[in-house]
């Protein structure tokens, strides 16, 4: 791009480029497409009162039409998205690495749009089915769109692109019946992995906590593959993407995925709309990690094969910004379904690696963009534009947005000046990193590709014994749904090859034979980074279900609830309809939910006050319920007074008299006759930070 040309970029400047078409319907009288006022939107026009509709009706025509049109083809993979606008601010110049001018000044904030996705399932799929997650971000940079297509696992589960399609078909649903929706557990998908064993390390992740997020803001994202960062002498290094939300990263329990999927299927969107909404902005660290080029083969893994990641321990993450997200979108199908990404739309100073699994997402994504929005100019929908302007000789094609005018659409040229002419490297032109490559044509695998259990082993190597047994049960759940025994024992016998015991308790689970276990990998490494254990813990924005009816001590509520709005903890009120409960002091709350329209699997704790409305909780089976499935799920749970001998009634019966003391174990915190409710407050947000409790028998 010109420097001439060159547009001052700032955290407004998409959505300024967007107010140009944003419409606004309040106040206006309806017309057709083409202008011209409707004076009757009822009833269509017809030959007398009950005789045939006229085809003169062109109101009808149009309103029609436009209708059975209105669905475009959903992506084939990651289907289900959502999205949201913000910021990006670099912590410093980082012109040591690359010359990417949005990487250079902390002071400029450079306008984005994320999008998060599940992989496997259609547009009207659960949000929270256990699967990787898309993790894809639009900076709207002054040299040009930079996107950064991830996702919330690091790793991928094939080496080449060639065999993307095999892998998608076989984890979709299988073509003969077209089940299951959304999900891998079928005979298909398992069928893929034992027979592409390059899959394992990353099933791994897949079957670990990591695929079922407790929500966008709370999930890690990655570039997954291997990039360039070139900076202004030329020097070329090799650099992975990270994400590092600032909440940490915290997932569901399988059981209360699987109810979540039932009782809120927009769970995940929900969440990210109501914190925006609220002024909780979700906020993630972007970090680097780079290798020189001369010490590309230093490793005992190849940092070009996209099922392998770099250990933190061994290539640091260095944190060089912050994407804050502080706007919903206006409109869900002009902004995320229109929204489109490419892994090659990439600005100076970024550029790619021999990744074979890249090379081939660099042509596959443009090409599905053709198809599902209509033709080559998806990148003057209004959420695709560039912030700079963009000139070139491609004048054509289905809609058409700009009107280029004079004679010429070609290069080179005389007629115009030679204009719109190629930039100069110095004038921000994009150019190349200049890798020499030699080489015969063949259809083959570097044998540095070939270890495929060695860090799927270091992956089981780093979980803590909780992270384990969830893996473990994924595997049952997976492979119990699995209908052919041979696959399941392919499975089986596959995973003896990265941990004998894992191995063996799958084949316990769902009755396979056990493994020979004679070929388990010999790794001992583990990376702490690996578990969600090692992750930031804040009690900031997470959800407290207050039970409660009518009865309830009003005091002791207020108190507790200024605590926690406090630490940035969001309560709201249960109980068994909505309006007004009264409480023994004669004062009145406004209840939030009910038992019918909420459940504990939507929030993060339970808090259940003492007072005389504990007798109405413990006749309602819902509320026990409620409560039971909080401490089944290892959920903080706070109880006062007359609230302890409720939770007897959920079975959870360990409590001791705590009489003006506070007790608190496992995430169970109680106190009993103290008029001082701090102390209480205090332990209760402390379980609430450390988000689950493992410890805890149930």
């Amino acid at each position: 791009m010109d420097k001439k040309q060159t547009k001052t970029i700032n955290e407004n400047s998409k959505q300024e480029q967007l107010e140009e078409y944003r419409v606004d319907n309040s106040g206006k009288k309806m017309t057709t497409n083409q202008g011209l006022r409707v004076s009757e939107d009822e009833h269509s026009l017809k030959a007398g009162e009950r005789g045939p509709t006229l085809m003169e009706d062109f109101h009808f025509r149009e309103k029609m039409t436009h209708f059975d049109h209105e669905r475009i083809p959903e992506r084939i993979v990651h289907a289900r998205g959502y999205g949201a606008h913000g910021y990006f601010e670099v912590y410093e110049s980082m012109k040591d690495y690359t010359k990417a001018k949005f990487l250079q000044d902390p002071e400029v904030k450079t306008p984005v749009f994320v999008r998060f996705s599940t992989v496997a399932g259609s547009r009207g799929s659960g949000d929270t089915v256990r699967d990787a997650r898309g993790f894809a971000t639009k900076f709207y940079t002054e040299e040009g769109n930079y996107d950064l297509v991830g996702n919330n696992i690091p790793v991928f589960f094939i080496q080449d692109a060639i065999k993307f399609p095999d892998l998608v078909h076989a984890f979709k649903p299988e073509p003969h019946n077209e089940m299951p929706q959304a999900s891998t557990a079928h005979d298909t998908h398992w069928d893929f992995v034992a027979n592409n064993q390059e899959t394992a390390h990353m099933v791994m992740w897949t079957m670990s906590d990591r695929a079922i997020p407790r929500s966008y803001r709370m999930m890690e994202g990655f570039g997954v593959h291997t990039f360039r960062f070139v900076n202004e002498q030329g020097k070329s290094r090799f650099v992975k993407f990270h994400w590092k939300p600032v909440l940490g990263v915290h997932s569901l329990v399988l059981d209360e995925a699987l109810t979540v999927a039932g009782k809120d299927p927009d769970f995940h969107r929900r969440d990210l709309w109501e914190s925006i909404e609220m002024g909780n902005y979700p906020e993630y660290e972007l970090g680097v990690q780079m290798i020189d080029e001369e010490d590309e083969f230093k490793f005992d893994f190849d940092i070009l094969d996209p099922t392998k990641l770099w250990p933190e321990e061994e290539v640091p993450v260095k944190k060089i910004g912050k994407m804050t997200l502080n706007r919903n979108q206006d409109n869900v199908f002009a902004e995320t379904e229109q929204v489109a990404f490419h892994p090659g739309s990439v600005v100076p100073g970024i550029d790619f690696s021999n990744d074979p699994l890249l090379q081939g997402r660099l042509f596959s994504y443009t090409d599905t963009q053709l198809i599902r929005l209509g033709g080559p100019n998806f990148h003057e929908l209004p959420i695709n534009r560039p912030v700079c302007p963009f000139h070139n000789n491609q004048y054509d094609g289905q809609h058409r947005m700009t009107i280029n005018k004079g004679p010429v659409a070609y290069h080179k040229n005389s007629l115009q000046n030679n204009d719109p002419s190629p930039a100069t490297e110095e004038e921000g032109g994009y150019v190349h990193y200049e890798e020499k490559i030699e080489g015969r044509k063949i259809r083959a695998r570097s044998d540095s590709f070939k270890d495929h259990f060695s860090q799927a082993k270091m992956f089981w190597n780093s979980m803590t014994e909780p992270e384990k047994k969830h893996i473990i049960s994924a595997f049952h759940f997976e492979l119990g749904k699995v209908e052919s025994k041979e696959v399941q024992q392919q499975v089986v016998d596959m995973f003896s090859h990265v941990d004998a015991e894992l191995a063996s308790e799958i084949a316990k689970g769902i009755g396979a034979s056990q493994p020979a276990g004679e070929n388990e990998s010999t790794v001992t490494k583990s990376s702490p980074a690996l578990s969600q254990e090692n992750t930031i813990k804040t009690p900031k924005s997470r959800k407290v279900a207050i039970l409660a009816e009518s009865g309830y001590t009003h005091a002791e509520i207020e108190t507790i609830v200024e605590q926690l709005k406090k630490d940035g903890i969001i309560p709201e009120i249960i109980s068994s309809a909505l309006g007004k409960i009264a409480s023994e002091e004669g004062k009145e709350l406004e209840v939030d939910k009910t038992f019918l329209t909420a459940d504990s699997v939507l929030y993060d704790a339970v808090y259940v006050p003492g007072g005389k409305h504990v007798d109405k909780l413990a006749a309602n089976f819902d509320a026990i319920a409620f409560l039971a499935h909080a401490y089944k799920h290892f959920k903080p749970i706070g109880v006062v007074n007359e609230g302890i001998q409720f939770a007897k009634e959920a079975r959870i019966d360990d409590i001791p008299d705590t009489e003006g003391k506070v007790y608190t174990d496992e995430g169970i915190v109680a106190v009993q006759n103290s008029d001082d409710l701090t102390g209480f407050s205090k332990e209760l947000i402390n379980a609430i930070t450390d988000h689950r409790h493992w410890g805890r028998a149930v």
